[in-house]
């Protein structure tokens, strides 16, 4: 289903000599510019009463925009009184330290119970907001955290920082294997040939760029601090399997379980019990959407994985080796 979307505005005389797509962005900042750019394509946009489709054509100043579009209705979600952990919130933006289990989004068998749903009842208004202001998404599985848009200006921008990789995020991972040294995955990612819920390295996938440096070494795996480039489904996942060092608990690419030689009871019971990937979103840095301001907060490990290192970093210690 769509709507029907109407907008009329008068060029201001100071956007003289700019671009069609520039003007209507600084004009209309609810929308984002890539949504403007299709309008202007469709010829939805008239400028004095003329339709104009070329989006680098220049404008004069003074002009009459009239903008009739069709634009999607957003999918109505109930609001469930779900508990948030809220790191920081102001009446622009959210950000949240998401627990493992919870499902961003609703989708195919998820129908409800998500963190989606539990926007809508923190904030009522944000069911305005497209995808309820969610601009980057977790798995459900990964912790850490998330920023939320709680207005439409506040997600344009975040979109299109996000875009222009000016949003930084970092992550902390345990994975399988002793690794030797620090590095950058920079393999493009897209749909698994034959398993079509699963991604992978393919040459026909997007750009990805994986950083990653060690943050400690034990007998048989390693803690990792990553950072992201790009925000491709299961990024960090897919890079380290590509890297054969899949994170430890991985229910989809780690595959069986991997317990180091002559393992205690105590870790071999630590691993068997790890049941996701052990992947915390452990810093976000952004500037904020509105102020501008520069803005960073760190969410502390889960007890899961502080329990996690704890045993592999005693196993390394047993079995007479130091770790880093």
């Amino acid at each position: 289903m769509t709507k029907q979307l109407k907008l009329s505005e008068i060029v201001p005389d100071h956007l003289f000599g700019k671009r069609l797509d520039q003007v209507l962005a600084e004009m209309f900042p609810d929308y984002s510019r890539s949504r403007i750019k299709e309008w202007i394509l469709a010829d939805a946009v008239q400028v004095d009463g003329v339709l104009h489709n070329k989006p680098r054509e220049k404008v004069l100043g003074g002009e009459q925009i009239d903008i009739l579009a069709e634009i999607p209705d957003e999918v109505r979600f109930e609001a469930e009184p779900i508990e948030l952990n809220i790191v920081f919130e102001d009446e622009h933006i959210m950000v949240i330290n998401k627990p493992a289990g919870l499902v961003v989004h609703p989708g195919a068998g998820n129908a409800d119970g998500t963190l989606l749903n539990a926007l809508l009842h923190h904030c009522p208004s944000i069911a305005e907001v497209p995808r309820a202001g969610i601009v980057h998404r977790l798995d459900k599985d990964t912790t850490g955290l998330m920023v939320i848009a709680k207005t439409i200006p506040a997600q344009t921008h975040l979109v299109e920082a996000m875009q222009a990789r000016e949003i930084t995020r970092e992550y902390e991972a345990v994975c399988h294997g002793s690794m030797t040294g620090g590095g950058t995955i920079d393999e493009p990612i897209g749909r698994h040939a034959t398993k079509r819920t699963h991604m992978a390295v393919t040459q026909s996938g997007k750009p990805a760029t994986t950083h990653f440096r060690v943050m400690e070494k034990y007998r048989a795996h390693t803690r990792l601090r990553l950072r992201l480039e790009t925000g491709r489904t299961h990024q960090i996942r897919v890079h380290m399997t590509f890297a054969n060092h899949p994170l430890v608990g991985d229910p989809v690419y780690a595959g069986r379980p991997r317990p180091p030689r002559k393992a205690d009871e105590h870790l071999l019971t630590v691993l068997r019990g790890f049941k996701r990937q052990a992947l915390h979103a452990v810093m976000l840095r952004l500037a904020h959407p509105i102020t501008l301001e520069i803005l960073e907060w760190h969410a502390p490990l889960p007890d899961d994985m502080v329990q996690l290192n704890a045993a592999l970093r005693a196993d390394t210690v047993e079995h007479g080796l130091d770790y880093v």
